[in-house]
């Protein structure tokens, strides 16, 4: 049976029906990339394990016969990032390459539930990849024994934190990997010193007061609620690659704020990603990184500290944001992907 009409059943103990190929809940038009007319994409929910609603995109290839097993990837966003951006590009283009894939939002962000909106948790973001893989894996059209995750930019820390943990997660690839906690406790290419990181753990600690007595958490003004035309003069060089995609017409979505609660950095600052990185061998670890890419350190340190299989796929001229969106010259390798994925979920 083709993807005629499959009941999909969410944690929530609702039912969500594709009656035919082209049916959706989703509005296409949120998306900042055009649908592929190969692949259907339906909006699902489900719980992670602290009760969170999680909000994601499912996306299948129209040629999906529900009689057979496919293999799958759960895939996050960029930090501060929403599924209707990298996240689902990427899983538009796994779904045309024989995968189901999963695009989902993190909890407390885009459409996923919690309250108060915008916390940046290291716990809840992990712990958000193995709920997807909780939610793909009961699909009874998904190989649970194939099950891969892809991370980009912030989610692949997260991604490879919550595969140490969970060997559901057979093979993950990053793409210009962010180590969100190196991030706040070491600053920018580990440039912050002991007294640096004194002092902002001080202010943090202060803003948990004014937090409580104001009965919700301060979120700073994160980018523009609609498009802007041109980048602001003045913005060093990496705030102006993140506000050239969030705050443009390339990457913009009014989901995307980009800004977290004030106090989101102390659990990072507590919670170190990644520690053991080794122990997910033997399954294999995919590293890619623009040539030009600014944060292309994380990924190196990781591959240092990874053990085999493991690889380092540099993307010739890609800056960091251009392996969200591919950019004008498509520079996401979707074929590398697809060769690293298909050979480990075999």
């Amino acid at each position: 049976m083709y993807l005629k009409e499959i009941t999909i059943l969410n944690y929530l103990g609702e039912t969500m029906e594709l009656k035919n190929n082209n049916s959706t809940n989703v509005d296409v038009n949120g998306l900042t990339f055009e649908l592929s007319e190969n692949v259907s994409i339906q909006k699902i929910m489900f719980k992670n394990k602290f009760g969170v609603e999680v909000a994601g995109h499912l996306y299948l290839s129209k040629d999906l016969d529900t009689s057979k097993k496919y293999p799958a990837i759960v895939i996050g966003t960029p930090y501060g990032g929403v599924k209707e951006q990298g996240a689902g590009i990427y899983a538009q283009n796994m779904a045309q390459r024989g995968f189901v894939a999963l695009a989902f939002d993190e909890s407390y962000n885009g459409e996923s539930k919690g309250e108060p909106r915008h916390i940046s948790s290291p716990d809840l973001f992990v712990e958000d990849f193995s709920a997807a893989v909780d939610f793909i894996g009961t699909r009874d059209f998904v190989d649970r024994e194939k099950i891969g995750a892809i991370g980009i930019c912030g989610s692949g820390g997260f991604s490879i934190t919550a595969t140490q943990v969970d060997p559901r997660i057979k093979a993950v690839a990053t793409a210009s990997m962010y180590d969100i906690s190196g991030m706040f406790r070491e600053g920018f290419g580990k440039t912050l010193t002991d007294e640096q990181r004194a002092e902002m753990m001080v202010q943090m600690a202060k803003q948990r007061w004014v937090d409580f007595e104001n009965g919700s958490p301060l979120v700073p003004e994160g980018f523009p609620r609609t498009p802007a035309d041109s980048i602001p003069e003045g913005l060093d060089p990496v705030s102006s690659e993140f506000f050239e995609y969030y705050a443009m017409k390339r990457g913009f979505h009014i989901n995307a704020g980009a800004s977290f609660t004030a106090t989101s950095g102390m659990s990072f600052m507590n919670f170190p990603l990644m520690n053991y990185i080794e122990t997910i061998s033997p399954r294999p670890i995919l590293f890619i990184i623009g040539e030009n890419a600014h944060s292309r350190y994380y990924s190196e340190d990781a591959y240092e500290r990874a053990a085999e299989p493991k690889e380092l796929y540099i993307v010739p001229n890609a800056r960091h944001i251009d392996l969200y969106d591919g950019g004008d010259n498509n520079y996401i390798p979707f074929d590398k992907l697809e060769e690293f994925f298909k050979k480990y979920l075999k």
